[in-house]
């Protein structure tokens, strides 16, 4: 049994992202993105009969949140539903459960919504800041006492060993920056739209963890971001051309990053390209989970765009950037553009796949690879989405 091109992404959901309070909690993000998600494939809330939520950060019920926002939104009659959390995987995790329960019978319209709320308005005492900032900050144990915690760290002193083993440099994880901040100047939707960037002015950013500035790390931002995902035969007589969904895989390998420098790639990639039917030199653009910069890097090397401990130099020269050989994270990623965990890539996806980038459309969109990564290197999902079934 094949799953390939059997199902397919209809509909995209996309409300305003960064430092933005149109809703006062991640509920009316997740409301609105579906509304626009059902809009956008020209179909009605009574044709849901799924629901798959990834909960952010700032949500207060994570356990029940397919649940909550099924009340909320006044569903009825589901056939599937589910709080799902790999972390940044998570969302082509949901996809990939929504497209098994629709190949099995079990569901016919599903929405996979991904919305957060870390950023509270301005208060006449203080300017608007992150009210979880302390969610990925803990500290604990021997590490602790010397500095080592929290996320931005964790990631730090992987980078950093994959620096002390093959001499990657900051100069090769600006040409990340730099690129991605390009594509994202291209992207109307990008937090970093209207605003350029430089190698000097990565460099002259502040250190968050040695080895990264701050243009190593991801945005923050409020939003929701929502799918539709149908069978293909259906979603052939919709408002938009089908996104087929060619390959799926997961990848969790376990182990301390420290010791493999390697992410779940390698595993996911075996499933996921073998559904497909392709190899590494059929994918036409590349939107890959960048938490940090040197994610990037790490999954490139991963999915073997080139060996284990060259992903410096195979980024250098423009290759990843506008006009490049193997054009990466095209709207921005969560560098420059917006931070929806694992919907950020996907949804990038979508819109290069239906040739409806604009400016930073890429000449060639057959294929997309799209990654999600959660924990520290500790969690994999991989989508072949495809224009052709």
């Amino acid at each position: 049994m094949t799953l390939r091109a059997k199902t397919a992404i209809a509909g995209l959901g996309q409300t305003r992202m960064g430092k933005v309070f149109d809703h006062s909690s991640p509920t009316g993000f997740v409301v609105e993105a579906v509304k626009l998600a059902l809009d956008d494939a020209g179909l009605k809330k009574s044709d849901l009969d799924g629901l798959l939520v990834n909960p952010g950060i700032a949500w207060t019920n994570t356990a029940m949140a397919s649940v909550v926002m099924q009340q909320v939104m006044g569903l009825r009659d589901l056939r599937l539903s589910a709080t799902m959390g790999l972390g940044g995987a998570t969302a082509g995790a949901m996809i990939m459960y929504a497209a098994q329960s629709i190949a099995a019978g079990m569901a016919n319209v599903v929405a996979c919504v991904f919305a957060d709320y870390p950023l509270k308005p301005p208060s006449p005492e203080k300017k608007a800041g992150s009210g979880s900032a302390g969610a990925y900050g803990f500290a604990r144990g021997l590490e602790a006492a010397y500095g080592q915690f929290g996320i931005n760290a964790q990631y730090a002193f992987v980078a950093r060993r994959h620096m002390s083993l093959y001499g990657t440099t900051n100069d090769h994880l600006g040409e990340i920056a730099v690129a991605q901040r390009k594509w994202a100047n291209m992207n109307p939707a990008a937090q970093f739209y209207d605003t350029p960037m430089t190698t000097a002015d990565y460099h002259a950013s502040r250190w968050v963890a040695e080895p990264f500035h701050l243009f190593d790390c991801c945005l923050v931002s409020n939003g929701g971001l929502a799918v539709i995902v149908t069978s293909a035969e259906r979603a052939k007589s919709l408002k938009h051309p089908p996104v087929y969904i060619l390959g799926m895989g997961q990848g969790h390998p376990g182990g301390d990053p420290i010791d493999t420098l390697a992410s779940g790639a390698p595993i996911a990639k075996e499933s996921a390209f073998k559904m497909a039917g392709i190899g590494i030199n059929d994918v036409d653009f590349c939107e890959l989970y960048d938490c940090y910069t040197f994610t990037v890097l790490v999954t490139l090397e991963d999915y073997g765009f080139c060996k284990k401990g060259e992903g410096g130099p195979f980024v250098t020269g423009g290759r990843i950037g506008p006009g490049g050989a193997l054009p990466v994270n095209t709207g921005g990623g969560q560098l420059s553009s917006f931070y929806m965990w694992g919907m950020t890539p996907i949804s990038e996806a979508i819109v290069q796949i239906r040739g409806e980038a604009g400016k930073r459309q890429v000449p060639k969109h057959e294929i997309g690879l799209v990654s999600g990564n959660g924990g520290i290197l500790a969690t994999h999902s991989t989508l072949v989405l495809g224009s052709n079934p």
